[in-house]
């Protein structure tokens, strides 16, 4: 069979699939995924988020989201404006980590967010998480912004760094 890689903006239906992924995946604490999952649809149905899916002969294996538009009362001050997007939910099934196919993704959300005006994307990090750091410094994101803290669902609170790219 042909090795056949899309990239596109998920549907609904996909995002359904790919959320019961996440939840099945994460079965020993799935609670934080369901939020998440009730988040993303919602975000999705009222235009915040465009979701990215990278499909392999059908199956959803990689995505990311970027943040067009913050939820009433979110303070994203520096990280999401009418041109700028925050991207988030890097996310590639563990086969397939390694292999390309997220950075053609990567390539093709960061060239529909350019076709749709914006000139600037943010991503945000913990700091002990080296490697993806490194990957984000890979990509073009360099430009410190600032450190914060988030709040999972279940409580958990984390620092995050935030850096930015020129598109």
């Amino acid at each position: 069979m042909e090795d056949v890689f899309i990239c596109r903006i998920a549907t609904f239906e996909d995002m359904e699939r790919k959320w019961e992924y996440e939840i099945e995946r994460h079965a020993d604490a799935p609670m934080n995924w369901i939020v998440w999952k009730e988040g993303a649809i919602a975000n999705r149905r009222e235009e915040r988020t465009l979701p990215y899916y990278g499909l392999r002969n059908g199956e959803i294996i990689c995505e990311a989201t970027a943040f067009i538009r913050p939820a009433p009362g979110e303070d994203t001050e520096g990280l999401i404006d009418a041109r700028t997007a925050y991207l988030c939910a890097f996310r590639t099934n563990p086969p397939y980590r390694g292999k390309g196919y997220f950075s053609k993704l990567f390539a093709y959300m960061i060239e529909d967010l350019r076709a749709r005006g914006y000139e600037r994307v943010t991503v945000g990090v913990e700091p002990e998480e080296v490697v993806n750091k490194q990957i984000y410094a890979h990509y073009g994101f360099t430009e410190f912004l600032k450190t914060d803290t988030e709040t999972y669902p279940d409580g958990t609170v984390i620092q995050v760094e935030y850096y930015a790219k020129r598109l």
